[in-house]
């Protein structure tokens, strides 16, 4: 459902509305780290799992595969959260700036990439060092493992 937002009167209530942006935008920014984290212990739990049961190194270097890229989209989506952030920063810096609160995804689409600007980000994001811990060392085991014999 969508309400309607009455522009603020005044700098002060510009100001207040920024800050309570600020703090959602925070508080979600950090949810997105926790969520992280949690796609890299499911992976590791998926990994040992499999690797307990048997299953092909093919299908759990796959799985590894696509939690780096949703890890690399989550973290493509707190960069944006990030970069609206700094920006309300320095909003509240200068109280004489015209910057509006709540525009999050209206600044977003006015510099929306195109679909593959938006693939190379994601694969931008997953290459980061950060979050390519532990996928890449963990495939790196998988291929070492599948070198050598089976004894």
């Amino acid at each position: 459902m969508w309400l309607p937002i009455s522009l603020p009167k005044t700098m002060t209530e510009q100001q207040t509305l920024l800050g309570q942006e600020w703090q959602t935008l925070q508080s979600n920014h950090e949810q997105y780290e926790k969520s992280a984290l949690l796609i890299k212990l499911t992976c590791l739990v998926l990994t040992t799992a499999s690797l307990a049961f048997g299953l092909p190194l093919g299908w759990i270097a796959i799985t590894i595969g696509l939690c780096w890229l949703q890890e690399g989209i989550y973290k493509t989506f707190q960069s944006r959260l990030a970069n609206r952030l700094l920006r309300i920063e320095t909003q509240l810096r200068q109280p004489e700036s015209s910057g509006a609160a709540m525009q999050l995804y209206s600044d977003w689409l006015t510099s929306r990439p195109g679909s593959w600007a938006l693939l190379i980000g994601y694969v931008a994001s997953a290459s980061r060092p950060t979050v390519a811990f532990p996928y890449l060392p963990i495939l790196l085991l998988l291929g070492f493992d599948g070198l050598l014999p089976a004894g």
